[in-house]
């Protein structure tokens, strides 16, 4: 058997920073390519991730091409919890806004 690769999708809500990326990267979507290799000599099918790899725009550089960083898979993960985690403060001002505007 050969390597398979998989893109995904992810996106983040706010700016987000990965120890492998140079600074914050801005809000929005990112195309993610995990490739995994199978294990030999199993009774059944398995498969090892051997790389995790983001697609990001190339610093300075005013073009349609993108970069593709080597990247933790975990390090992602944390990153993608982190941006989904609602800060209380946020809402809190948010919601006072709302009722301000209601009355």
């Amino acid at each position: 058997m050969s390597e398979r690769s998989t893109l995904t999708t992810v996106t983040f809500q706010h700016p987000f920073t990965l120890s492998d990326l140079e600074g914050p990267q801005p809000a929005g979507s990112y195309t993610v390519e995990t490739v995994d290799t199978p294990l030999d000599n199993l009774s059944f099918l398995a498969w090892r991730r051997i790389s995790t790899l983001i697609m990001v725009p190339p610093i300075d550089v005013a073009t349609l091409q993108r970069q593709m960083i080597l990247i933790d898979p975990l390090e992602l993960d944390a990153a993608l919890k982190r941006d989904a985690e609602v800060q209380p403060s946020l809402a809190i001002v948010q919601a006072s806004g709302a009722n301000a505007l209601e009355r």
